[in-house]
């Protein structure tokens, strides 16, 4: 999945500092992902930990988390995609919404995807709500139509904005592929981890573990904003969307306001119950440097290190191609 702040290429960089600093046998440890977003930092220390702690706000990011972790044995998995991709369309919430051709006229997916994402959710419902499917089997196939969708969607990496004109590749038919799907969960060790959909300095205060990642939104930008429309098909709940983007009501993070995240973070730390606590953050961030030094000396042993990487591609040509970004480290 597109997904802006995804840390998939930073991941050697954050295992490898997370491999010298924890100098422990891996496999009796609990990690925990609080802003698990894609869920990429969180399945890759899935096979070398003994648990997996995941959660996110966003709720598309729950279903995407609650699939990766939670790798499940099913038969009817080919069964219940090929059943999705022989649906013929149908003229809902999303085609009328969010489709070419759509009483709203919103770009976000061609006129015949919109009509068959509405077709696979519809499906999808109607097979939980007959109890058809297995819990597992149910957020499987909705990641599945999140994953895939998301492909053909008319956008560049957020949904914040569609393109006036569909991309080539969002003029291909939406087809869930059942193989694609699962390389998603390349470790199939069938496997029960927590995953959750809440708040997380409501959560911290919950949990307990032996290693904490923390990838918290970092500038002003509302995750809940830029990836509204995953929500929307995720719930499938229609509403009122509101201006041209067709935005929705959503979560509102106190990490994306420059005026509250350094209280929220000093909170976060306090509450914390982990021996180790891993920061990614980098240098366009709210928060500064020093700022987070502070804060996280105040509860134990600081350090940090840092990496540069290329930039997400945006509308100001005359931004850095480069980004440093901070690993913040506290062991408590």
């Amino acid at each position: 999945m597109q997904y802006l702040g995804s840390k998939k290429t930073l991941l050697p960089f954050i295992q490898k500092t997370i491999f010298q600093t924890v100098k422990t046998d891996f496999k009796k440890l609990t990690f925990c992902d609080l802003f698990a977003g894609t869920g990429i930092v969180g399945s890759a220390f899935k096979p070398l930990v003994k648990k997996v702690i995941a959660n996110d706000i966003e709720y598309y990011s729950y279903i995407l988390n609650r699939s990766i972790l939670n790798v499940f044995s099913s038969n009817s998995a080919n069964l219940y995609i090929k059943i999705l991709n022989e649906l013929k369309g149908v003229e809902g919430f999303i085609f009328n919404e969010y489709s070419c051709g759509g009483k709203a006229e919103r770009m976000y997916f061609s006129k015949e995807n919109g009509k068959r994402i509405d077709a696979m959710r519809l499906k999808i419902r109607e097979w939980k709500n007959e109890k058809i499917l297995s819990e597992d089997e149910h957020y499987f196939l909705l990641a599945s139509l999140l994953e895939n969708a998301d492909k053909v969607a008319n956008t560049t990496s957020v949904y914040s904005a569609y393109l006036k004109k569909l991309k080539p590749t969002a003029q291909k038919l939406l087809v869930l592929n059942v193989q694609s799907s699962l390389n998603l969960w390349k470790d199939n060790k069938i496997s029960k981890q927590q995953v959750y959909n809440e708040d997380a300095c409501a959560l911290i205060k919950k949990i307990s573990g032996d290693i904490l990642y923390l990838d918290p939104p970092y500038n002003g930008r509302q995750y809940g904003a830029n990836y509204h429309l995953l929500n929307t098909i995720a719930e499938y709940n229609p509403f009122i969307p509101y201006g041209k983007t067709g935005q929705r009501n959503y979560y509102k993070s106190k990490f994306c306001r420059k005026s509250e995240v350094v209280c929220v973070f000093r909170e976060l730390i306090k509450n914390a119950q982990f021996k180790y606590i891993f920061l990614s953050y980098n240098n366009e961030g709210l928060m500064t440097p020093e700022e987070i030094q502070k804060i996280m000396s105040e509860f134990g042993k600081y350090s940090v290190v840092s990496t540069s990487y290329k930039r997400y591609k945006s509308s100001n040509f005359k931004a850095p191609k480069e980004t440093l970004e901070f690993l913040h480290i506290l062991e408590k």
